[in-house]
């Protein structure tokens, strides 16, 4: 089946996380844009520093609210959703932090090559043969 979607550009390895489940909740230092709740979207795995590949389509997530961190004590509780440890590249700063939350996750069997260029946060609509 052929799916056209939009995409969420997330770094190896925390992409990981959500595909396996164990990260429930993206931050970003931005709130969600409301054309993306609740509406299915490519993940759209990017190597990071640490993966050895190219963009890639690796599931299909989608996010049912997006709620801003009031201070970094409430961020810090929150560690069993996001997964981001002190330290991290994406730990807390003085820019604001926003939780979204993931609703849905699907890992593909085997992540599609993207072809087509990416966009720096999102990626414009992408089509893809999902098994």
């Amino acid at each position: 089946m052929i799916r056209t979607l939009p995409g969420v550009n997330i770094q190896f390895p925390i992409s990981q996380l959500i595909l396996a489940g164990k990260k429930t909740v993206e931050t970003r230092t931005y709130k969600i844009p409301n054309q993306y709740l609740n509406t299915p979207l490519f993940l759209i795995e990017t190597p990071g520093r640490t993966g050895d590949f190219q963009a890639r389509i690796a599931g299909v997530v989608t996010f049912g609210s997006s709620v801003q961190y009031k201070s970094e004590r409430q961020f810090r509780k929150d560690i069993g959703r996001h997964c981001v440890a002190k330290g991290d590249d994406w730990d807390w700063t003085s820019k604001p932090k926003w939780a979204w939350e993931i609703t849905q996750i699907t890992k593909l069997r085997m992540p599609i090559p993207l072809t087509s260029i990416k966009g720096i946060r999102f990626t414009k609509s992408v089509s893809a043969e999902i098994p």
